[in-house]
């Protein structure tokens, strides 16, 4: 700190807290009521999500508002931020309501060098020696331009963060905007340590925030709208380059026919285990599979001894929104397709372009495409149709793109579900999705859905009186769920139903366990088992707890999770074909996804293909992917442990080898800070 080189650390923290809370104080006094106020506009997949207000009361204290409004779900919160000399926080406090609508009141505070925090998740104190920042669980969008300029301040451009973890910053360019008549120099800045990628962020050329935006979300200064495209193109060109270098850092070619030998070869199409397997892959197919010895290794082949470690298909995860940094941590799992049940079109079909080139890390991805209706509730998509008209025009246009399949949402007026099907199939794409509200699920079957996502649509089948595209229909889920009789004749009417009709099940369960048996400070447990491999400030945010529990209820929740299993459990037993899918944190909510069916009583090798085999089968790509046979793609994992006899085995993924591209996870998993299995 300039000027300051005689002071120790703990004299400077007690001067420039002494020195902002006395600045700080007098600027409240003075004309908060008059204070200028920066006003942004929130967005969510391009549509209008919400609204924040950024109140400076002076160079060292302001007060933000911020709203979220996503299907009756998101945040509403106020904030209060006071800052030292340097920008580290003396203040921060948040209270309102999370994005499932739990009643906030978060405080941190320092005074001298005692730093004191609190929030429904953690209560914990330090003495400092040093500055640190303190990123609240919860604040509001705004709380990125502290951290952003406490960083610039900084000797060396980076922070301590509590609990624990550290920040850095640096800057990627500037770019001059426009928007009715007015001109703005913007400067897009990365931080990098807090979270499993860095993180960009606008700020003026006063520092101030301007912008922030992803495919899926964004903020924006109000005024300034029509310069997103412009300034997510030049941040999107960023991304890319970094992506780019990843693919060529993390995916190794080999030079010649790849062989693995002594391997314990699961087969998920016959259901079966061979040990003392011999694997040949030859470019991007599989040439060879048989008895160690009575397969030839070809001259100059790279050789991997197995050990007797299982090798087997890669994964399939069948609902999924990517992100491009999912594509590593997908890889990292052994999941090596994915299909995309709703993203940003210009999106996925670039990432898919990238995968394929090379140029970014992922799986082989499957298209399916989102169609909801316009209204309060409408799904986080600009495909939102209100006539047979439109609805059929968008069907038509996925085809055209490539989409395989079509998934309708809650908002969709049901009188348009016959038209949307017999159009898809026709068109020889699949229909699935939520049950728009008005229908339900067994409706939606006779009128002919393909598969239904998410278990809850099968409990709330039986249930009436609310509106399903609301929170309701998770809050019903866990009030009720738990009181339905699985062996009642109307449960198996409508099993044998679903059986009759072939119709497949995404059941999603995984995304449900940490919504109902969630709770705030505790580790969300569908991500206990990995939580101290990940990074401190990703794995705060795992103790957010989940839906808002009413009292007495608590028991009732967790059964009513119990009965979503034993419907997995149902749904296998009748033959109705499950297709493992996640709506979850890539990669590793696949793995729990597994673990899960395996709690519901379902056989491991039946678990297995779920996640191989039958998705295949159900996008008619069996013929190519879904098992170790010659000729097929050359997508295989080797797993150091059997997961047919221990399902949880799954997640020791020690290679990845997608379309004959060979990935260590290892690697991968530390690219992003997380620590290898061990």
């Amino acid at each position: 700190m300039p000027g300051m080189s005689g002071m120790s650390g703990t004299s400077i923290l007690r001067l420039t807290a002494a020195l902002a809370l006395t600045l700080a104080s007098a600027a409240t006094a003075a004309t908060a009521a008059s204070a200028p106020e920066i006003r942004y506009i929130v967005l969510l997949a391009g549509n209008h999500a919400g609204s924040a207000v950024t109140t400076v009361l002076s160079g060292h204290e302001w007060r933000y508002t911020y709203e979220l409004h996503d299907r009756g779900r998101g945040a509403s919160t106020a904030s209060h931020a006071v800052v030292d000399e340097h920008g580290v926080p003396l203040l921060l406090e948040t209270t309102g309501v999370d994005y499932f609508k739990n009643a906030l009141d978060e405080r941190f505070e320092r005074t001298g060098t005692k730093a004191v925090w609190r929030n429904a998740s953690e209560h914990g104190e330090r003495v400092l020696t040093r500055p640190a920042f303190f990123p609240t669980l919860n604040g509001p969008p705004q709380e990125t331009e502290l951290l952003a300029r406490a960083l610039l301040r900084s000797p060396d451009h980076s922070l301590d963060l509590l609990p624990d973890g550290r920040e850095t910053i640096e800057e990627l360019g500037t770019l001059s905007v426009k928007a009715d008549g007015k001109t703005e120099t913007i400067h897009l800045y990365s931080m990098s340590g807090s979270g499993f990628e860095p993180g960009q962020v606008w700020l003026d050329d006063q520092q101030r925030l301007f912008a922030s935006a992803s495919n899926w979300s964004g903020l924006i200064r109000e005024g300034w709208e029509s310069a997103l495209p412009e300034i997510t193109k030049a941040q999107d060109a960023r991304k890319a380059e970094r992506s780019k270098a990843l693919a060529r850092r993390l995916a190794r070619h080999p030079q010649g026919p790849l062989v693995f030998v002594h391997a314990r070869l699961l087969d998920p199409a016959r259901g079966l285990v061979r040990p003392g397997t011999t694997v040949v892959i030859t470019g991007d197919r599989i040439t060879a599979v048989g008895d160690d010895g009575q397969v030839a290794v070809p001259a100059g082949a790279e050789t991997v001894d197995a050990h007797g470690r299982t090798l087997m298909p890669g994964l399939w995860d069948m609902h999924v929104h990517l992100s491009t940094l999912d594509g590593l941590f997908h890889l990292a799992a052994g999941v090596t397709t994915v299909r995309d049940m709703a993203n940003d079109t210009d999106f996925l079909l670039d990432m898919r372009r990238g995968v394929d080139a090379g140029e970014i890390l992922g799986p082989h991805i499957i298209m399916a495409g989102f169609i909801d209706g316009p209204g309060p509730y409408a799904g986080p998509s600009k495909v939102l149709v209100a006539t047979k008209e439109d609805a059929l025009k968008a069907v038509d246009r996925y085809k055209e793109l490539g989409y395989v399949q079509i998934k309708l949402y809650s908002s969709l007026d049901p009188a348009l579900v016959p038209p949307i099907v017999e159009r898809a199939h026709h068109l020889g794409l699949r229909v699935s999705g939520h049950i728009p509200n008005g229908m339900t699920a067994e409706q939606a079957v006779r009128e002919g859905f393909d598969e239904i996502q998410h278990v809850n649509f099968l409990f709330l089948n039986f249930l009436s009186g609310f509106d399903t595209r609301t929170p309701e229909r998770f809050t019903q889920l866990g009030a009720h769920a738990a009181e339905l009789d699985l062996g009642s004749e109307k449960v198996k009417a409508f099993l044998a139903l679903l059986k009759e009709k072939k119709t497949v099940s995404d059941p999603t369960v995984n995304a449900f366990e940490g919504m109902l048996t969630g709770r705030n400070g505790q580790i969300d447990p569908g991500l206990a088992p990995v939580a101290d491999r990940l990074p401190p400030q990703v794995r705060r945010e795992l103790l957010g707890g989940g839906l808002p529990v009413p009292e007495g209820m608590d028991q009732r929740y967790r059964d009513s999770f119990r009965a979503l299993l034993s419907m997995v459990r149902a749904l296998h037993d009748n033959g109705i074909p499950i297709v493992a899918g996640t709506d979850s944190m890539a990669g590793f909510g696949l793995h729990r996804e597994l673990e899960l069916y395996g709690q519901a009583g379902i056989p491991n090798l039946d678990i297995l293909r779920a996640a191989t085999i039958v998705p295949a089968q159900v996008m008619k790509r069996d013929k190519d992917f879904g098992s170790l046979e010659t000729g097929k793609m050359a997508d295989v994992i080797l797993v150091d442990g059997q997961p047919d006899q221990k399902i949880s085995d799954i997640r020791r993924v020690v290679l990845t080898v997608k379309g004959g591209v060979v990935y260590d996870p290892a690697a991968l998993y530390r690219e992003v800070g997380v620590k290898p299995v061990e």
